[in-house]
């Protein structure tokens, strides 16, 4: 039952992110809904349904802080009147080790302002990550690891 309500409440989503409640987008929705919740069906275990919901909106609202929080440093950088940058690539050790949630953690950290995911080893247990600062290669580790590594395996575990 939580399949066809997951489809539903995708569906409104789905119209309410296009702003058209017409019959035909909700159903265009419905079917969108259906595709993404049969995609990552092994993801989701119907035993823990009710605790992953609020983790999977956890790691949401992290991701959008994080979203807020790096455009602003960001932000700050670039209108500096100097530039300290120090950009480079660091090694990221992963502790997540299936694909869906390895290429969830690259995706949030190429969409958050000022990193972007470079590679993956082929062993699957090291990423790559530009960073616009990589004055303290540590502290990023640390908070990568700490945010949305920490919050992806609350949610999908």
């Amino acid at each position: 039952m939580s399949r066809y309500r997951n489809s539903i409440f995708l569906a409104i989503v789905w119209a309410a992110l296009t702003g058209s409640f017409t019959l035909l987008n909700f159903c265009f929705g419905l079917l969108l809904g259906w595709l993404a919740l049969y995609l990552v069906r092994e993801q989701l275990d119907a035993r823990r349904g009710t605790y992953r919901g609020v983790r999977i909106v956890s790691l949401a609202a992290l991701f959008v802080r994080e979203l807020m929080l790096s455009g602003w440093r960001v932000a700050r950088l670039v209108t500096s009147p100097r530039m300290h940058l120090k950009p480079g690539i660091f090694a990221y050790p992963l502790a997540v080790d299936r694909d869906f949630e390895i290429t969830l953690l690259a995706n949030m950290i190429t969409l958050t302002p000022g990193t972007l995911s470079v590679d993956v080893s082929p062993d699957r247990r090291t990423l790559y990550v530009h960073a616009l600062d990589c004055s303290d290669v540590e502290k990023s580790i640390a908070e990568i690891r700490d945010g949305f590594e920490r919050k992806i395996e609350e949610a999908f575990r």
